[in-house]
């Protein structure tokens, strides 16, 4: 008799314990597939975003700043009118060029009647040819006149074209007055005021242009030769925002103190992204070795034990625990290197609370 009684004991005992769980019913959770993808190892590089258009904006030309319309912080468009230069004499220039090109206008214009005059003389001896009024040494005399109406009317014309030159110049000058913005940008320093002489190639104001920023990054030179253009990777700004970007050039010079090679990426900062800063840090994720396929687990699913990792596999609407090898981790997954295969379904929340063999929902 007493040997029966310990089995029993144990099965009450038993059933008593899973009483509550399956009182309870399937558990919920949220799952998600395992997979096959591409992973590619890399390494974390800390980059910079920098302008491609960034610098001084010099005067064209020497004189007093008659004006600064711009100040720092402000948005100009290309084109846009940064500050003037005194432009008083130039304009008093420009008149007197006016007035020499129509002089030269005009005596151009006398020189060319000479010539017609000169060529109806030689043509009204030339008509005389065979009679007695013709004269031999008249017809030299009337062509060597022509000779000298063409010279003076060809030298006349290049007066004219060069007063036309010059008045173009003093056009110019005027227009050079006035400092313009070379591209759009945000003025970032203003180095010149209301009064101050400025000689030609002063500066006036520092531009830069914060529409098309990229990232630079000095690259270890080992690592170099892996960012070929064209090469995808993956950037994270400051607050954890991802970035896409990739590999536009690699500046063949390298720095023979930190042997380290400039890379520049050309990156998809987002519309809703703030206002981007020169100089901000960029995290970039350099390849470091050749791509292959892997299968990977969401981070979530993997459970950690004291013996290692372990997922919930569901088969047939219950949670099987399983343990794995894990390898490397790709962004928001890790790599199973065994104990899964792609395609089944793990538990990526939830898993805290279940036990092997219960029930879930999902």
């Amino acid at each position: 008799m007493s040997f029966c009684v310990a089995p029993l004991a144990l099965v009450v005992l038993i059933a008593s314990a899973l009483a509550p769980a399956l009182a309870q019913g399937p558990a919920p959770v949220r799952v998600d597939d395992v997979i096959s993808e591409p992973m590619r190892q890399t390494a974390p590089v800390i980059g910079r975003i920098v302008a491609r258009q960034h610098g001084v904006v010099a005067a064209e030309i020497a004189g007093v700043i008659d004006a600064v319309h711009v100040d720092v912080g402000d948005r100009v468009e290309e084109g846009g009118l940064l500050a003037e230069i005194d432009d008083a004499w130039l304009v008093l220039a420009l008149r007197l060029r006016e007035s020499e090109l129509a002089e030269a206008g005009a005596n151009a214009g006398r020189e060319e009647a000479g010539v017609t005059m000169a060529r109806h003389a030689l043509a009204r001896i030339e008509g005389l040819s065979g009679t007695s009024s013709y004269s031999g040494a008249r017809f030299e005399d009337a062509e060597e006149e022509l000779r000298r109406a063409e010279a003076a009317s060809a030298a006349a014309v290049a007066r004219r074209a060069r007063a036309e030159a010059e008045l173009e110049v003093a056009k110019l000058e005027i227009e050079r007055a006035r400092v313009r913005a070379p591209y759009a940008g945000v003025v970032v320093e203003r180095h010149a005021q209301p009064g101050a002489y400025l000689s030609a190639g002063s500066p006036v104001v520092t531009l830069i242009d914060d529409t098309t920023m990229e990232i630079e990054a000095d690259v270890p030179a080992e690592l170099a030769w892996r960012a070929a253009p064209g090469t995808k990777v993956r950037a994270e700004q400051a607050g954890g925002v991802e970035v896409s970007a990739q590999v536009r050039a690699v500046v063949p010079e390298e720095n023979p103190l930190t042997r380290t090679r400039a890379v520049r990426f050309s990156a998809d900062f987002g519309a809703g992204r703030g206002a981007l800063a020169s100089g901000e840090s960029v995290t970039l994720h350099l390849p470091v070795a050749d791509e292959r396929m892997v299968t990977t687990v969401h981070k979530d699913a993997v459970v950690l034990q004291p013996d290692g990792a372990t997922v919930f596999v569901v088969t047939d609407g219950a949670a099987e625990s399983r343990p794995i090898r894990t390898g490397l981790a790709v962004g928001e997954r890790i790599e199973v290197v065994a104990g899964l295969e792609p395609g089944e379904t793990v538990v990526v929340r939830g898993n805290e609370r279940l036990r092997p063999g219960q029930k879930v929902s999902f």
